[in-house]
């Protein structure tokens, strides 16, 4: 009995003598560290920018003096460049938000024709307006994909806009008694559009954005504006 137990235990002594030289002859695997998840952009937050752009529009100039003319149409055309500020918050893919600007604008144009008041010929005039700018205060409601954002906008606009009249042959406003030469105001109206915006960093952002602005009853005056963005947020 000894000697079986003796040669047991120098055959299980030679087993774990081979097993831990094959052991340290193997190469030793570099730790790795568990994988991190990739970080999710956020569009959370406030923001300011600038943007800058061209706009192409369509302007009744007679219906800043009286809504008595007939309509008398041409267009205008011009640069913008502008500032902007917002706020919005992102649940999911959804991100709501509010935005507004305040725009330079550089928009002008001018026409010539018969100028007809009450259905009676007032003569014929060469007019010219010009948009030297415009406001607005628009909902955001967009769709996130990461650091891609698709969006639409809706709201409200102040428009200011002059008109002025270069040559008149037998024509007065102002109920015939003061000679019509220029007259500037604000219009009230909406804006609307949509757009898309690009994070590069946690808070920096591009965008591209097409906005279509109505203003006075019945649009007498109507913007078409393409313009790109830079955003800063704070927050994200």
């Amino acid at each position: 009995m000894k000697p079986i137990l003796l040669s047991t235990t120098a055959v299980v002594a030679l087993l774990t003598t081979s097993l831990v030289a094959r052991a340290a002859d193997l190469p030793m695997q570099a730790y790795k560290s568990p994988p991190v998840g990739a970080a999710i952009y956020n569009w959370t937050g406030i923001y300011v920018g600038v943007n800058a752009g061209y706009g192409v529009g369509k302007q009744d100039p007679l219906a800043l003096f009286s809504n008595d003319f007939n309509r008398f149409d041409y267009t205008l055309s011009g640069g913008v460049i502008g500032g902007t500020f917002g706020a919005q918050i992102q649940s999911g893919h959804v991100v709501l938000g509010l935005e507004g600007d305040i725009n330079w604008v550089d928009m002008s144009g001018s026409g010539s024709g018969s100028v007809v008041k009450l259905g009676v010929l007032q003569g014929t005039a060469t007019i010219s307006s010009k948009v030297s700018g415009f406001d607005t205060l628009r909902a955001r409601v967009g769709y996130a994909y990461d650091n891609w954002l698709f969006y639409g906008t809706a709201g409200v606009a102040l428009t200011n806009d002059t008109s002025s009249f270069t040559q008149t042959v037998g024509f007065a406003c102002n109920n015939g008694v003061v000679p019509c030469t220029s007259k500037a105001d604000w219009h009230a109206g909406v804006a609307a559009g949509a757009g898309i915006e690009y994070g590069f960093t946690p808070n920096l952002s591009v965008k591209i954005e097409y906005l279509w602005v109505g203003a006075g009853a019945g649009n007498t005056l109507t913007e078409n504006i393409a313009r790109a963005g830079l955003n800063w947020r704070f927050g994200g």
